[in-house]
């Protein structure tokens, strides 16, 4: 199996990052119609995004393509799935079991993409003791004790905004590495805690802004 290199003391940019999954997923189905080589201006077409950005972006992976040929469309996605963690399975305690945890639970699709939910912590008598899909459900006072059994680093926030950050404090204490925050709240962590925001609700007002000015 082949693994991807990345320059010395290069931080990938975020912006980068965020691309990089789109390229993977318009490769991916590239390879379903049978195409074998893809090259920056082929995958631009399909996301229109500059050719030369999405070469730079790649130039971050180490992958070399041939002349007015492309990348190699196995070894591409191999990479890329290397590079952004896809291919290791992370494990996760998920705080929260309501509509979007519950729905965060069922999603089987997480795994594709290297994440796996092991667990999840709730306050909620009618959901403590019982299982989602096969998650266990246990009340958030279990949580110690669940990460003595469990190899996790790695919490998804999906509580009330009010208790956000006192479940992110105790999932900090407990030794959880890295938090992915659904609420809309912006969490206070050490510096040596990673933190993704994914506020849907962020994401919608965005949306309905540029309606409402597409609309005038």
């Amino acid at each position: 199996m082949s693994t991807y290199i990345r320059k010395e003391a290069d931080k990938v940019p975020e912006p980068t990052l965020r691309r990089l999954p789109w390229y993977l997923s318009n490769i991916k189905l590239m390879k379903e119609k049978g195409e074998q080589y893809v090259s920056s201006t082929q995958i631009s077409k399909e996301i229109n995004i500059d050719a030369s950005q999405i070469a730079k972006d790649l130039s971050y992976v180490n992958i070399s393509g041939r002349t007015r040929v492309g990348y190699n469309i196995d070894a591409l996605i191999e990479v890329l799935e290397s590079f952004l963690g896809f291919t290791n399975m992370h494990k996760a305690f998920l705080f929260g079991v309501g509509s979007l945890g519950g729905a965060l639970l069922r999603d089987s699709g997480l795994q594709h993409f290297g994440l796996e939910i092991v667990a999840a912590f709730d306050v909620n008598p009618e959901l403590v003791g019982k299982d989602l899909d096969g998650i266990p459900i246990f009340h958030s006072d279990d949580f110690e004790a669940k990460m003595k059994e469990y190899d996790v680093n790695i919490g998804v926030l999906t509580v009330p905004i009010n208790i956000a950050q006192e479940i992110t404090n105790k999932m900090v204490d407990g030794g959880i590495k890295a938090v992915w925050n659904f609420t809309p709240f912006r969490i206070r962590v050490p510096e040596n805690i990673v933190v993704q925001n994914t506020s849907l609700y962020a994401h919608l007002a965005v949306m309905f802004n540029r309606l409402n000015f597409n609309e005038k």
